[in-house]
């Protein structure tokens, strides 16, 4: 059927108007597509807020701050203790007990993530807070330790494992954990109503059953997050490693988003890592700077929940070798820095840009996270199988083309040349927008 001129004309405009729109949006997408560093946040756990003026631990603000700040890190995670934030008198503040959380605080180094918890020797039934007084007193306390940090852009979390005291102490139950959190998020939200305010703090809790009863009490709702801790130190050999942590990690995201109704719910991995003690549930430094650069990696594919992990801890707790607790550090207790300090340094620099990154599986056991930057596409290949030994290579030779491991100073060009693969992540770098093709083959 024959159409009028002025019809064809007006969709032909129409359709020019159309496509000129779709050519302007991806540009405008790209420019409002966030890095990596904006939207999730790597951080450290540290021990200032613990200990008096003088740490116990070795911890020395001046120091830690440089370490965080070398690090490249966004965030640190650290306690805020009630019964060292409030004195006798009800007075609140930062007393000489806290100088060296107020002094890494007040630094700006990085995002504080302020853990609110602990009972009080001068208020009854505080540990856990269990009466109503208890509780009012407890919210007293989070609204000024919150009113204290503001200007920080701090985030809270209410407690830490308070599902591990809850295998001693009964009190521990999930209804006075949601009890406590009806009243100190408000009071926290008053006072500094764009801070995050996160539940959970989990820790090991196998077949999720007291996770479950947690969740089970609808404490999301007074929630903007729920953290877990996630550790398999002590687990066989073969199950030490990040693969592991990212299977728990995401039957965690699961439950969450069952129980709140929302799959993007967000989930913030506040404490994980590796011992490297000597006795029979420590990792090798290598095995946790490997395992460490893998699990930055990873994260970078999962910010739609995913919004937040901090590595412990930034340094030894101690100097006994065979001790568990002495030896989680990216630093050793003299602070020369473990191999994991430049695996979490290196993978971070080379991921902190992307603005999208998705797995794939190029093998069996051998992972790839493909990236895209403003300054070019980006892929990390590692194997999950130490035994199964693979190369890839680049298809066609990209010009400009780099390769490297996260602990290497430079990069050397990607030539057509094999690369072996290990589970030491192998960073390849290019300079266009496309993300690098491989070849893959078993190793010869």
């Amino acid at each position: 059927m024959t159409r009028p001129r002025t019809f064809v004309r007006d969709r032909v405009l129409r359709l020019a108007g159309l496509v000129s729109s779709i050519l302007l949006s991806v540009p405008a997408c790209a420019q409002q597509a966030q890095p990596l560093d904006a939207r999730f946040l790597l951080g450290v756990g540290t021990h200032q807020g613990l200990g008096g003026p003088v740490s116990a631990r070795g911890y020395v603000p001046a120091e830690n701050i440089a370490q965080i700040k070398q690090l490249g890190l966004n965030s640190f995670r650290d306690d805020f203790p009630w019964s060292d934030f409030e004195t006798a008198g009800r007075r609140m503040g930062f007393a000489p007990r806290l100088g060296r959380l107020e002094a890494q605080v007040r630094s700006g180094v990085a995002r504080p993530l302020l853990i609110l918890a602990f009972g009080h020797h001068l208020v009854p039934n505080s540990s856990p807070p269990t009466t109503d007084e208890a509780r009012r007193r407890f919210a007293d306390y989070a609204a000024a330790a919150a009113q204290s940090v503001v200007t920080q852009h701090p985030m809270f979390e209410l407690w830490n494992e308070w599902n591990l005291a809850a295998k001693k102490d009964a009190a521990f139950s999930p209804e006075n954990y949601l009890a406590l959190a009806e009243v100190t998020r408000p009071a926290v939200k008053r006072v500094a109503p764009n801070a995050p305010f996160i539940v959970g703090a989990l820790g090991d809790d196998p077949g999720w059953t007291w996770t479950e009863k947690m969740l089970r009490t609808g404490i999301l709702q007074h929630a903007d997050g729920a953290s877990i801790h996630l550790y398999n130190f002590c687990m066989g050999p073969s199950k030490r490693t990040s693969a592991e942590i990212i299977d728990r990690l995401t039957a965690f995201h699961r439950l969450v988003g069952q129980a709140s109704g929302n799959p993007d719910f967000p989930i913030y991995v506040t404490e994980t890592g590796w011992t490297t003690a000597t006795n029979k549930c420590g990792v090798s430094e290598q095995a946790q700077a490997d395992n460490t650069a893998q699990l930055i990696l990873w994260a970078s594919t999962a910010t739609r929940w995913l919004k937040g992990m901090w590595l412990y801890e930034l340094k030894d707790s101690g100097k006994n070798p065979s001790e568990l607790e002495d030896n989680f550090g990216l630093y050793r207790f003299d602070n020369s820095p473990k191999p994991v300090a430049c695996a979490a340094q290196g993978a971070w620099a080379f991921i902190r840009s992307s603005l999208s990154a998705e797995r794939r599986e190029l093998a069996s056991g051998v992972v790839s996270i493909n990236a895209s930057t403003a300054s070019g596409g980006r892929v990390a290949v590692w194997s999950e199988a130490p035994d199964r030994r693979y190369e890839i290579r680049l298809k066609g030779d990209p010009q400009g083309a780099t390769v490297a491991m996260p602990c290497d100073s430079t990069a050397r060009p990607a030539s057509g040349a094999w690369i072996p693969v290990s589970s030491t992540p192998v960073l390849i770098a290019a300079n266009d927008s496309a993300i690098p093709a491989l070849e893959i083959r078993p190793a010869r």
